[in-house]
């Protein structure tokens, strides 16, 4: 699927994405949704996130965490408080350290409570998107405070290519506990 540049395709494809994620966890049998994953023999699998997630409920919190990102970053800058979608201390270059933050804040949530927070979250991101128009989201610059991109890149990023992330994973440790 090609990167949207409309909110009409924007929404269809976290729609279709984060439809895609439930179900594939959904068809995965209890066995492998329990079980830690372990990418450790696989020499491709290199980034930091292979390593930092270790169950389906530390990339729930992640895509719920990332959502809270982009839901806080677009209400404080319309309310006309600009800020960075970062928090501080965090840069493009060690946003893999906040990452590390969230990973920690979420030892204790439950499964379910991680379900719960992402439909919310992803509910709550589709409303606030829903307000914009497609030159706001996809003209670069409309707004001072996305800096040289849309908008809308930030929102694909948050939601339909986030899932995608998450789809890939989950299908690799699908693999990995099948063996």
């Amino acid at each position: 699927m090609a990167r949207p540049s409309t909110k009409k395709e924007m929404i269809e494809a976290a729609n279709i994405n984060f439809t895609k994620l439930w179900q594939l966890i959904d068809s995965m049998p209890d066995e492998s949704l329990k079980k830690d994953f372990d990418f450790s023999n696989d020499p491709k699998k290199k980034e930091a996130h292979w390593k930092r997630d270790k169950n389906l409920r530390d990339v729930l919190v992640h895509l719920y965490e990332w959502h809270q990102l982009l839901l806080s970053w677009i209400k404080s800058n319309t309310a006309g408080n600009k800020r960075n979608f970062l928090p501080e201390p965090y840069t493009w270059k060690i946003y893999s350290e906040m990452n590390i933050e969230i990973w920690k804040k979420h030892q204790n949530t439950s499964l379910e409570k991680a379900k719960k927070l992402l439909n919310e979250s992803h509910a709550s991101v589709l409303e606030v998107t829903q307000a914009f128009s497609d030159e706001a989201l996809f003209t670069k610059q409309y707004f001072d405070w996305t800096g040289t991109t849309t908008l809308g890149s930030y929102c694909v990023s948050a939601m339909s290519s986030h899932y995608e992330w998450a789809i890939k994973k989950l299908r690799a440790h699908h693999k990995n506990v099948s063996r």
